[in-house]
């Protein structure tokens, strides 16, 4: 007991947890998230790419099933999930992920409408041209190599990289307070850019974006971005990019054209994308756009049929733009473990530059492994020569001599390698011809010798050389080949293009309709307003307007809440429409008050049932949400019922008392919101009508025999907050100015 006690020791938690999250949080910065610079790799992916290698598994051989080379790397490397393992693998060889990809997969690796790959006992993969050209040199010292997680192989920490891996297909990440998000870019390009660097290591950043230009995804797009703002992201390290679809116009005759969708953004799922406008098609969000389709095969074709010929289809597709991933942004940034293993984000000239320095480290080591391997083989070659010199004397000390190796070491100053690879000689290798061969092996390996030694000890010769193998590289996966064109295009656009809605709606004339119970419609053309309008059972007329497919409808509801919605959204008048509620977040327990069309630049008196009022102009109505704006306060058991738009420079009030009463409009404050002020007291009930009219044309009503008008405004005329007087002879017994 005494012997566990003293093993005890007290520490505080949270210097414990800091130090354990802090353990963790390193792990996953650079053991799982990040990629090296130098490579362009993961763990995951540099342990599957050996992994396929010490299977064999390159372009020219047969194909394994993915299951297999999933259970090499969990076994041998990577003790991790194999559906995580599986999944960074099918990446690998997606073209419309990977930029050049590193395993040419059999089988179903999944699809750019974002359907997943089969089953890895189901799919087949080898490594392909590229694969082979970032692990050149793995034979050759170029790298170091470490013990595996149960010490029982090796891995390599880094791959030679002959092939710009990092810029070249680019990666994305998230590890615990830090993420990286790096684009795909050209070889051909990325190949211009560090030939210059080599010429130039002084060279400032934008000499090298000019010729790296910018990001060139697999699925293609337009950058739309300028030259400024791509140059900014390469300097900082940190940027966005807005990429757009690739479309076409296809005329089809008569006037009519149809538009063809041909390349994506990167990383946009195409199935969801046309559900997507499927849905604001379906939901009228796209007036301008009649159909879509999708006649995709091997490549991307999405049809968009416009509403009319009319209909401009540059007009249309910045609608689209504005409203789907048709445009995306890609937010770079290029965060990765450097040399040192060390997370920080780089800029362009510090990537290429870590890349170059990587690749003369690796051609020195290369060198040097080439130099051991020569000057093993010519001590054993001058071994050789000795021995046809004294072959006699050889064959009498191997006949006679019980320790012929010490002998003849002694006898012909030979090595310990020397005298073992003379004993191991074949009989064979006697010949006189051997002899010669063995004399011109030997000339090539120190001729070979003595120009490694001089490429060695000259700087300017190892960087012609780095330079020489990036031409290599260039011509093997540059743009003349069918992988390496340029499949991103560049072109500048406005930063916003702002589409007006009335520009996108075919303006027709519509008559809207709202039954007491809250059922909404729009029958086409403009209706007689005092139609008999068919409803459901125990529903009836609430309010009629006519409108036209452009406008925005306001709503006004008791709590003194505004709505806005679109004309063009709301149903066909052929049934009974739908619920406002669905279109407006209007509570249970609230009525609309009125309902009319938005006029710029108008004035609206707004009035509670108890008299109370305030005029707020246009700019405060329009709300941004379904949830309406709050206006106008009502306090309890009051409700607003009233929003007249202000028209003359008199208002005559008239209450359920019957007492009607006439003063200037500039009496009413204009105000945001408030409960406002007394328009007209009452002793008895509360407000029944209001009307605007000017002074000298009197107001007018309702009567018997047609429309009365008082001109003659002395009996009623007052100031607001009055009693008023009996309304004139003749006046409607509702208290309505007008049914």
């Amino acid at each position: 007991m005494l012997e566990i006690d003293t093993k005890i020791k007290d520490v505080p938690l949270a210097e414990e947890l800091s130090k354990r999250y802090l353990s963790y949080a390193m792990s996953t910065i650079v053991s799982r998230s990040l990629p090296d610079v130098r490579d362009g790799l993961k763990p995951v992916h540099r342990r599957l790419m050996f992994a396929m290698r010490q299977l064999h598994l390159d372009p020219k051989s047969g194909f394994k099933k993915c299951a297999r080379v999933v259970g090499d790397v969990i076994g041998k490397y990577h003790p991790h999930g194999d559906s995580a393992v599986y999944g960074a693998m099918a990446r690998l060889a997606q073209d419309f992920s990977v930029r050049y990809p590193l395993v040419d997969g059999q089988g179903n690796f999944g699809n750019i409408d974002g359907d997943g790959p089969a089953a890895m006992r189901y799919t087949e993969a080898r490594l392909t041209e590229f694969a082979i050209a970032l692990m050149e040199g793995l034979n050759d010292d170029a790298v170091d190599f470490m013990d595996t997680y149960d010490g029982e192989e090796s891995e390599p920490l880094v791959m030679p990289a002959a092939v710009p891996n990092l810029l070249c297909n680019g990666t994305s990440g998230i590890a615990v307070g830090m993420a990286t998000n790096i684009p795909p870019h050209n070889l051909s390009e990325i190949a211009d850019a560090l030939l210059y660097l080599i010429d130039n290591p002084d060279s400032e950043i934008e000499p090298l974006v000019r010729r790296l230009k910018g990001p060139d995804f697999p699925t293609g797009g337009v950058i739309v971005d300028k030259f400024s703002t791509i140059l900014n992201a390469y300097t900082t390290g940190k940027g966005a990019f807005r990429i757009r679809a690739k479309w076409e116009k296809e005329d089809l005759g008569h006037g009519q054209y149809q538009i063809i969708v041909t390349e994506i953004p990167y990383m946009v799922q195409k199935a969801k994308l046309v559900e997507k406008i499927a849905e604001l098609l379906i939901n009228k969000k796209i007036p301008l756009l009649n159909d879509i389709r999708d006649e995709s095969a091997q490549d991307v074709r999405i049809v968009l049929e416009p509403k009319s010929r009319l209909v401009d289809a540059n007009l249309l597709m910045e609608h689209l733009f504005k409203q789907t991933e048709l445009e995306s942004r890609f937010n770079m940034n290029m965060n990765v473990l450097d040399s040192e293993g060390v997370p920080r984000v780089m800029d362009i000239k510090n990537v290429l530059s870590e890349y170059l320095r990587h690749r003369y480290n690796v051609l020195i080591r290369r060198i040097n492994f080439r130099l051991s391997k020569i000057n093993y083989r010519l001590e054993i070659l001058s071994g050789y020569l000795k021995a046809y010199l004294n072959l006699d004397r050889i064959i009498e000390i191997i006949r006679n001599e019980e320790d012929a190796k010490e002998v003849m070491k002694k006898e012909f100053l030979l090595s310990d390698n020397q005298a073992e690879a003379i004993l191991n000689m074949k009989l064979r290798s006697l010949r006189k011809l051997e002899e010669s061969q063995i004399r011109e092996e030997y000339d090539e390996l120190s001729e070979e010798k003595s120009e490694l030694d001089g490429l060695l000890a000259d700087e300017d010769k190892l960087w012609n050389k780095i330079g020489e193998e990036i031409k290599l590289m260039k011509e093997k996966f540059g743009k003349k080949t069918a992988l390496g064109r340029r499949r991103t295009e560049f072109s500048e656009v406005e930063e916003v293009v702002e589409v007006p809605i009335e520009a996108l709606i075919e303006k027709e004339p519509l008559t809207v309709i709202l039954s007491e119970k809250g059922w909404i419609r729009a029958l086409k053309g403009h209706v007689d307003l005092k139609s008999d309008f068919k409803f459901k059972e125990d529903d009836r007329l609430a309010f009629s307007l006519h409108a036209q497919t452009t406008d925005k409808i306001i709503i006004l509801d008791s709590s003194g809440k505004f709505f806005n919605i679109s004309a063009n959204d709301i149903p066909s008048g052929r049934g009974f429409g739908q619920p406002l509620r669905l279109m407006a977040d209007i509570a249970n327990s609230d009525t609309v008050a009125a309902i009319f069309v938005f006029e710029p630049k108008a004035s609206y008196l707004l009035a509670s049932n108890t008299g109370r009022g305030f005029i707020v102009d246009e700019n405060h109505i329009i709300a941004q949400t379904r949830n309406g704006r709050k206006i106008m306060n009502v306090a309890q058991n009051e409700k607003t019922c009233f929003c007249v738009k202000v028209s003359g420079n008199m208002v005559a009030t008239v209450g359920e008392n019957r007492k009607l009463l006439v003063f200037k409009s500039e009496e009413i404050p204009t105000m945001a919101r408030g409960r406002g002020v007394v328009l007209q007291k009452y002793k008895d009930g509360g407000l029944s009508d209001i009307q605007f009219f000017n002074e000298e044309d009197g107001f007018s009503f309702n009567r018997s025999g047609g429309v009365g008008v008082e001109t003659d405004l002395r009996t009623w005329l007052g100031h607001r907050g009055q009693v008023g007087k009996l309304v004139p002879f003749g006046f409607p017994r509702n208290n309505k100015f007008f049914n």
